[in-house]
């Protein structure tokens, strides 16, 4: 790194990288010694602090060097390390570039553990910028980001941008440091971190999208993997769920669209039929359950039953795609899917079933296998199903429905996470018919953290990742009728 020269403007100076508060976060400290971060009338206690400490912590306002916190010499700097990574995994931090006394580009963490990290290129190395990467405005901000990326980059110098947009040509890094407007060393290292920039090995051959993450990546659509990331919880920091954010900017709309002008035709008085049929019966029974009786939880016996009529696989069979290609295995399920492709896995926390914790359900064989996870995690799962569901207790079963992406997106292109999601919502009106009819509750909740449950798996979110949870078990013996739809609960 050393060898590298950089052109630099008449008098700049080195690019610092420093951490500061999150503009609505302030920190104030009680006469206990006790640090809490304000924000928005919450408070978040982060621990006993010195009074140096306390002080010291104030320069978070305006922005406190990285570079200090590597001495831990001191106590105070110890202290201070601390704090500022307690307040990084809250998220109340974001982290500036500046050169010179001017924030060159602002950081903004969109995961809970960002930390930011900078890849050592060498000088020999070919960058080229992501194709999942994009830039946009966002109100008065120029924006850089990424699905990939664990934070976005708030772009503060025009000539950076354009800098960093002459990457989507693919160019060795010696290049670049000698062009006008290099952002210099420390934001291209940042950015290979993220993924927002990525080195080329010429060796490979095979061209930039293969070049660029593993071969799971490369049957994800840009606009696939944007559209993943953005709707699911765990990787943005974007307001989520629901916030009701237009009410004071328009009325509701109506529940039924106003009639068409043309002639009508009631279909009441035509081929009515006195009785209903057992289909028809559970379609109007059903409803979503979000208060369940732990008095008497779900029976292990009613779950098997459940699952068996619900996502069992049912056959198996090959079809070759034509003379020479491959032999494509299906395996149909109770449920229709996208091409037979059924990509869905079902992975079930229980917090009240005897017997059961975290379970994967092998589809094929009828079968509960467990995982192993942290006993934390699966608290936290359980309460955003609770959240989400606008519940007074955790559900009894929490059903994350996850997604082997590359089960649909290595046949369909273009539409392939749509049809994904069509799927996942098949299989909820089929997971609460069944529920209906075996005289269980269930709730489907439109949303699932994609972050947690990689943590929990071990599988990186592009691979499989969670599109929806559906909260099961007996319900309370009556119905509330003040009940309504939770934050992302579905009615």
């Amino acid at each position: 790194m050393g060898a590298l020269r950089t052109r630099r403007g008449r008098g700049a100076g080195p690019a610092i990288l420093s951490a500061r508060l999150v503009r609505q976060v302030s920190l104030a400290a009680d006469s206990k010694g006790e640090i809490a971060a304000r924000f928005d009338g919450h408070s978040v206690v982060l621990g006993k602090f010195s009074a140096g400490t306390a002080d010291r912590a104030q320069v978070l306002r305006t922005g406190l060097p990285l570079d200090s916190l590597r001495s831990r010499g001191r106590g105070i700097e110890k202290e201070l390390d601390f704090l500022v990574r307690r307040l990084a995994r809250h998220g109340l931090l974001e982290y500036c570039l500046e050169r010179a006394g001017t924030d060159q580009v602002v950081i903004e963490p969109q995961v809970p553990d960002y930390w930011p990290q900078a890849a050592q290129p060498g000088e020999a190395d070919i960058l080229a910028l992501s194709r999942f990467a994009y830039m946009r405005r966002r109100g008065n901000d120029f924006v850089l980001e990424s699905p990939r990326a664990g934070a976005l980059f708030r772009i503060c110098d025009a000539t950076i941008a354009a800098a960093i947009a002459t990457l989507s040509v693919p160019r060795p890094l010696k290049e670049l440091t000698r062009q006008h407007g290099f952002a210099g060393l420390a934001l291209v290292g940042l950015l290979l971190d993220s993924h927002i920039l990525f080195k080329i090995d010429p060796a490979r051959g095979r061209g930039p999208r293969w070049a660029e993450g593993d071969d799971e990546l490369v049957l994800w659509d840009f606009h696939d993997l944007l559209f993943h990331a953005r709707s699911s919880e765990g990787r943005h920091a974007n307001p989520l769920g629901g916030i009701y954010a237009y009410a004071n900017a328009m009325a509701p709309p109506p529940a039924v669209r106003p009639r068409w002008p043309g002639k009508k035709i009631d279909l009441r008085k035509i081929a009515h039929s006195p009785s209903l049929s057992r289909v028809a019966k559970l379609l109007r029974q059903r409803h979503s359950t979000r208060s369940f009786d732990d008095r008497r939880p779900i029976s292990l016996a009613e779950l098997a039953r459940f699952l068996d009529g619900a996502a069992r696989v049912q056959s198996k069979f090959t079809s070759p795609l034509g003379d020479g290609d491959p032999v494509v295995t299906y395996a149909a399920r109770p449920y229709p899917s996208a091409g037979g492709s059924y990509g869905l896995e079902l992975y079930l926390a229980v917090d009240k079933c005897k017997g059961l914790a975290r379970d994967h359900y092998d589809a094929g064989a009828h079968a509960l296998v467990s995982i192993g996870v942290r006993a934390s995690e699966l608290d936290v799962l359980l309460a955003g199903a609770k959240l989400a569901m606008g519940a007074a207790a955790v559900p009894q079963i929490v059903i994350t429905v996850a997604a082997r992406f590359s089960r649909t997106s290595w046949k369909y292109s273009s539409i392939a996470y749509a049809l994904v999601l069509k799927d996942v919502g098949v299989l909820m009106q089929t997971l609460y018919l069944m529920a209906t009819d075996l005289g269980l509750g269930g709730c489907a909740i439109g949303i699932a953290n994609i972050d947690l449950f990689a943590k929990m798996t071990g599988i990186e979110f592009h691979i499989e990742g969670p599109v929806g949870q559906f909260a099961l078990g007996r319900a309370a013996s009556s119905r509330d009728p003040t009940s309504v739809p939770g934050r992302v609960g579905i009615g």
